[in-house]
């Protein structure tokens, strides 16, 4: 295969991962990094720093429109940048040292684990009429009394809100709560991202989703924005290490941002339960592909 043939394939494939990448939530690389090293042989090092600029794009395109249409929780990524971007310099750091076989493994493991969880997700209940959004917060927190909500400290940085859902018509409120045990997985969630080049919101959309009780919409917006920030403190390691090659990564980031930009605008009139069906059918495909690989 020429390499412009490659060009063209990664490109087609690429735009499949960030439409993909930006309706779940997942920024491409848990596509994009299967199919550099299962279908073109590509050394696993080389497709995570290609997959970390994968990242990069579907972020830039999927957050943009997801934060006009107020679906993004900002104080709540806000909160959650400084953690999930230390983790990601540890594991862009810590991916020079561990055998490939173990990232394969590793990589497998994650995807599994996190559509396992996405299976046992608990129902809350929901107002079923449209309120003003500030009248819906006091309904939510109703919702979830006696729920440990991680202290004041969500209180303190009033990151509770509410969010319109055009796919069911009405305004759904949340309270955010367990905000210590959120940061704890998103060091984990950003480790897992610059060791695997996966964006991380795998472990992102299920963290805020199951342990902070926001809802799955918000949850994937909100991962779309923290990803980007992710990938950027991580890119600058695999750069440096010489691990992104520019005639691969090329047009794999603009087959993503195109792909990227046409999920964004699927994303709002997406059903939710729909969603997590994806999400998990496409996670349980490639973990036991990852598996295979890392033991085979």
């Amino acid at each position: 295969m020429t390499i412009v043939e490659l060009s063209l394939v990664l490109f087609g494939v690429s735009i499949l991962a960030g439409v993909l990448g930006s309706l779940l939530g997942l920024g491409g690389g848990f596509v994009v990094v299967p199919v550099l090293t299962l279908v073109f042989h590509l050394d696993i090092r080389l497709a995570i720093g290609t997959s970390i600029v994968a990242v990069a794009a579907t972020s830039s395109a999927g957050a943009a429109r997801n934060v006009t249409e107020s679906i993004t929780n900002l104080r709540v990524a806000t909160f959650l940048a400084l953690a999930t971007t230390l983790g990601a310099v540890t594991g862009a750091l810590l991916a020079g040292v561990f055998d490939a076989r173990f990232l394969f493994a590793l990589f497998g493991i994650v995807l599994a684990v996190s559509g396992v969880q996405m299976v046992r997700k608990r129902r809350i209940p929901v107002a079923k009429d449209p309120i003003p959004a500030m009248a819906t917060i006091g309904v939510a927190v109703a919702f979830t009394e006696g729920v440990d909500r991680g202290g004041a400290l969500a209180d303190r940085l009033a990151l509770h809100s509410a969010y319109f859902d055009e796919a069911e018509g009405l305004e759904v409120p949340y309270v955010v709560v367990n905000t210590g045990l959120g940061l704890g997985l998103m060091y984990l969630a950003g480790t897992l991202s610059g060791l695997l080049g996966i964006g991380s919101g795998v472990l992102k959309v299920p963290a805020m989703d199951l342990a902070m009780h926001i809802p799955m919409k918000v949850s994937t917006a909100t991962s779309n924005l923290l990803i980007g920030l992710t990938a950027a403190a991580s890119a600058v390691v695999y750069f440096a290490r010489g691990d992104i090659d520019p005639l691969i990564a090329g047009p794999v980031a603009i087959g993503v941002l195109l792909g990227a930009t046409q999920g964004s605008k699927w994303l709002a009139g997406m059903r939710s339960d729909r969603l997590r069906v994806l999400f998990v059918s496409v996670l349980g495909v490639v973990a036991v592909q990852m598996i295979w690989k890392g033991i085979g």
